[in-house]
C-alpha cells in the first residue's frame, strides 16, 4: 500500500460505516488528506478525517476514530491503526516490496501518482490583467489537481505581488527558472530572485532537480553499454530512496488539497539529492561484472528520474535528458 491507497481505504472505511448505521448522518468524504505524521507522533501517516465525519454523525471524533480504526485493522497493507488525541486516526504501513514499487512507477511513467480519473489539466486561458506569476501559479495548480481527479475552481490564493516586473524576470533569468523561483514559495510569500538562479551548480535547486534527473537517463545509456538494462528487484541499499518515491502521491494530493504547487517543488529537491546519492552505486566498477543487484538498483534510479520528470512536467518546467 502507498500513502494515495490509504487515503482511498479510509474513504471506504468512511462509506462502509456510514452505510452501515454505525455512523449514521455522518458524510463521506470525497478525499480524505492523510500527511506524515510529525516528529514524536505516532506511526507513520495521521489524518484528522473522524473531526470531519463526527459533525455529521452526532458523535464525537474519538467514537468516530474508533470506528473508523476497527474497519481499517481489516485493511491489507495497513500494519497497525491507532487513535490518539481528541481523534486523529494514525497509521503504520505494512512493508511494501521495493520490486513492486518500481515495477509501479516505470509502469505509469510521469502519470505516476494521478489518483483513478486524473488528467492533465486544459491549459489555462490567458487574460490580459493576468501577469507571469500568477500565470505559473495558476497552471501548476490546475495541473496538479487534474491529476488528482479535483475540479480547478478558483484555484488560487491572493499572490504576494513581485519585487520587480514579471516581464523583466522572465527576459533577466528565463522561464524555466523564473518559474520555478515564483512556485517554489507560498502564494502570500514574494519570490526572490536573484542570480543563483543561472548558478549550473549543485548550489542552485532547480539545477539539481534537472540534473539528477539528466544523470538518471545517462545512467540508463551507460548502462546499455555495459549490456544489461534494469530490473526491478530487492535489496537496492537506498531505503531513503525507496521512501521519497513511494510518498510522491502523497504529495500530489496534498498539493492538491493545500493548492500549494511550493508542496511538489521542495519533495523533488529531497528526491533529486537522494537520487544523486544513489548513483554512484547504480554502474559496475573496474572489472566487475554487471549483477542483479546492478540492475535493481538502475531500475530504482529510472524511477525516480520519472518521479522528477513528472513533477517538473505538472510544475510546466522542462527536464532535459541532457544538461
Amino acid at each position: 500500500m502507498i500513502p494515495a491507497d490509504l487515503s482511498r481505504a479510509v474513504v471506504r472505511a468512511v462509506r462502509r460505516a456510514v452505510e452501515s448505521g454505525e455512523l449514521g448522518g455522518g458524510c463521506v468524504p470525497e478525499r480524505v488528506v492523510v500527511e506524515r505524521t510529525r516528529p514524536g507522533g505516532v506511526g507513520e501517516y495521521a489524518t484528522p478525517v473522524a473531526f470531519q465525519v463526527a459533525k455529521g454523525a452526532a458523535r464525537g471524533p474519538r467514537d468516530v476514530a474508533d470506528a473508523l480504526a476497527r474497519l481499517l485493522d481489516e485493511e491489507p497493507g495497513i500494519a497497525r491503526v491507532d487513535v490518539t488525541g481528541a481523534g486523529f486516526l494514525n497509521f503504520t504501513l505494512a512493508a511494501r516490496s521495493e520490486a513492486a514499487l518500481v515495477r509501479e512507477v516505470l509502469s505509469a511513467g510521469i502519470r505516476y501518482g494521478y489518483a483513478d480519473g486524473g488528467a492533465e489539466a486544459d491549459p489555462f486561458c490567458w487574460a490580459p490583467h493576468v501577469g507571469p506569476r500568477e500565470r505559473a501559479v495558476r497552471e501548476a495548480v490546475g495541473r496538479i489537481m487534474s491529476s488528482q481527479g479535483q475540479g480547478q475552481g478558483s484555484a488560487v490564493t491572493p499572490l504576494a505581488p513581485v519585487a520587480r516586473r514579471d516581464g523583466d524576470v522572465i527576459a533577466a533569468y528565463g522561464q524555466d527558472a523564473a518559474r520555478w523561483a515564483m512556485l517554489c514559495v507560498p502564494a502570500r510569500e514574494t519570490p526572490a530572485f536573484a542570480p543563483g538562479l543561472l548558478v549550473q551548480d549543485e548550489s542552485n535547486e532547480l539545477f539539481r532537480v534537472r540534473y539528477a534527473h539528466s544523470r538518471a537517463r545517462a545512467l540508463s545509456r551507460n548502462a546499455d553499454r555495459l549490456g544489461f538494462r534494469a530490473e526491478a528487484g530487492e535489496g537496492t541499499g537506498s531505503r531513503e530512496l525507496v521512501r521519497v518515491i513511494a510518498e510522491y502521491p502523497l504529495v500530489l494530493e496534498a498539493a492538491a488539497h493545500h493548492r500549494a504547487p511550493e508542496r511538489l517543488v521542495r519533495h523533488l529537491v529531497t528526491v533529486a539529492d537522494v537520487l544523486l546519492d544513489h548513483q554512484h552505486h547504480v554502474l559496475p566498477r573496474g572489472d566487475e561484472k554487471p549483477s542483479a543487484a546492478h540492475r535493481a538498483r538502475l531500475a530504482l534510479a529510472e524511477a525516480a528520474g520519472t518521479v522528477l520528470a513528472g513533477g517538473l512536467a505538472l510544475l510546466g518546467v522542462d527536464a532535459p535528458d541532457f544538461l
